[in-house]
């Protein structure tokens, strides 16, 4: 695992985002599954029980890609990347809305961002299969 990115990163993400669902239930608790406001995770990030099963999902992926191997760690990673990016623009205009059922405030938007650059960036541009030119 050491000698692929995709894998240490899917690996290292994977067991963080299930840390955090599971510690969102603590920061979440009287709040309602879908509320648009939730409780605050570390004082800045704001969860609600569907935010935290979304994350313990994620976490699930990534981290069982990780062992899996190389393909399905880039492959994880690429598909989580992209869906955080897309997450992060959506949340930018759903916020102080009703479909705002992940109850998502700006400190939620910066790392959803900075997610998906680096699953993106590792994903994509990491373990690419080389071929050798023979003359």
């Amino acid at each position: 695992m050491s000698h692929s990115p995709n894998r240490l990163l899917a690996t290292v993400f994977g067991a963080v985002y299930l840390v955090v669902g599971a510690l969102g239930f603590t920061a979440s608790m009287g709040v309602g599954f879908f509320a648009t406001n939730g409780g605050l995770l570390l004082g800045i990030f704001e969860v609600n029980a569907f935010h935290n099963v979304a994350h313990i999902i994620i976490g699930a992926a990534l981290l069982i890609a990780g062992i899996s191997g190389v393909p399905a760690a880039r492959g994880a990673n690429t598909v989580v990347g992209a869906a955080y990016l897309v997450l992060g623009v959506v949340g930018l205009f759903i916020v102080n809305t009703a479909f705002n059922i992940l109850a998502l405030n700006a400190p939620d938007h910066i790392l959803h961002f900075a997610s998906a650059v680096i699953l993106l960036g590792v994903g994509l541009g990491a373990d690419r299969a080389t071929r050798r030119v023979t003359a």
